[in-house]
């Protein structure tokens, strides 16, 4: 590694038709040392804008995938930095979190990797949680997998800690349960060929369902929203019920 690049920071940023938040995306990107988009064949204004910023442009073909994470590892691959920060085409980049990561790259015997705390929004409010929702996006590139599966988690090479206090990644996109619905299709099918090896019985039918409902009302304070808070943790315990009815149907076939 050349050592001009190891307090730099690039930023990944996976797109497919991503126009609709993009251009607040990159403006709050502005200000790292590069800026990587990796597009999987946009048929919007995506590029465009990505051009606008100054951004440096790779293409992973979309083929029949339906999620970014098979193109994950690819985009990484291309960052001219040592650090890593992956963000989604909707998700912002606060102030704070910029200031964290480069203060902390500067430390001696810094992490390898952060988990940074997002923050979501269902049903036009944002998500009150005890806990925050931590993913880890930001790593030293050398050593890094991505698996290729919906929701998997980066393998970093070495220790990784949870950044912790007021740097988070603001998720703008307001879910709804027709998006959640849309959605489950697709990130379903990708958890059960994640979780082919495994086999449930009917037991998970019931348990998976009911332990998800209580991590997200109680143990996370979905309560704190109110009926907002109990739909979201319904519809958590119903994906994980249609994750296993489908791993049984494949058994059957």
């Amino acid at each position: 590694m050349d050592k001009t690049t190891d307090n730099k920071i690039t930023v990944v940023i996976n797109t497919y038709n991503a126009s609709r938040y993009l251009e607040r995306v990159l403006s709050a990107v502005r200000d790292f040392d590069e800026t990587v988009v990796c597009d999987m064949e946009s048929t919007d204004s995506t590029l465009d804008i990505a051009r606008r910023h100054g951004c440096r442009i790779v293409t992973f073909p979309r083929g029949d995938y339906k999620i970014a994470e098979p193109a994950r590892q690819f985009a990484i691959q291309q960052a001219s930095s040592k650090w890593v920060l992956v963000v989604d085409a909707d998700e912002i980049v606060t102030p704070e979190l910029r200031h964290f990561l480069y203060e902390h790259i500067r430390r001696p015997g810094c992490p390898a990797g952060y988990y940074v705390p997002r923050i979501n929004r269902f049903m036009g409010m944002y998500v009150r949680d005890f806990t925050p929702d931590y993913q880890l996006r930001f790593f030293i590139k050398e050593g890094t997998v991505w698996p290729p599966y919906v929701h998997a988690v980066p393998e970093v090479k070495g220790r990784v800690e949870h950044i912790r206090g007021k740097a988070f990644l603001l998720h703008l996109m307001d879910e709804t349960m027709h998006e959640f619905i849309d959605k489950m299709n697709r990130y379903t099918d990708s958890e059960v060929d994640k979780k082919a090896g495994k086999h449930y019985g009917v037991g998970a039918l019931l348990w998976r369902p009911a332990w998800r409902f209580f991590r997200n009302y109680l143990l996370r304070g979905g309560f704190r929203m109110g009926k907002r808070g109990l739909i979201r943790a319904m519809a958590a315990g119903w994906y994980q019920f249609v994750v296993v009815s489908k791993m049984m149907e494949r058994r059957y076939r």
